[in-house]
């Protein structure tokens, strides 16, 4: 059985693999999202990034994603409190809170694909950007619960 390094390791001593590993694969982070400057408010979308390969929902560009999509979300050890709406499962958000991750977590079934087997990932219900124009977007509005609740 492999040695659970996120519950006895502080995030800021996580070597990048390890903090990289806390990433389930879901996807769900890879969302748009419709900001409404003048409330503020954040309205998630079921619009996935076009890099999101939505089968294995793993990024196509992941080293690149920075350079592909200037805002991609980058979570890191300095930043993951910042990002509040990132999913109650999100890996980095339960160790970054001193919990422990969930059954069906890649690092806890020592299988990638736990997470689309146990219907936690966007796969099922995510449609690319590629197939609707941001001026659609709003027209696929979820709330944030059912990214956890509606699999």
């Amino acid at each position: 059985m492999m040695h659970k390094f996120w519950l006895d390791t502080p995030i800021a001593d996580m070597t990048e693999q390890q903090w990289e590993a806390l990433c389930d694969g879901c996807g769900k982070c890879c969302l748009q999202k419709i900001i409404d400057d003048e409330a503020p408010l954040m309205y998630h979308t079921r619009v996935a990034c076009e890099y999101l390969d939505l089968k294995t929902c793993q990024c196509q560009v992941y080293d690149q994603r920075q350079l592909k999509v200037p805002d991609c979300t980058k979570v890191s050890p300095d930043n993951v409190d910042d990002f509040h709406w990132l999913p109650e499962t999100c890996g980095y958000r339960l160790v970054a809170a001193g919990h422990d991750l969930p059954d069906w977590h890649p690092l806890q079934t020592g299988d990638v694909k736990s997470p689309i087997k146990a219907g936690m990932t966007v796969k099922k219900w995510a449609v690319s950007e590629r197939k609707v124009a941001p001026d659609n977007w709003g027209e696929y509005i979820i709330e944030i619960q059912q990214l956890d609740e509606d699999q």
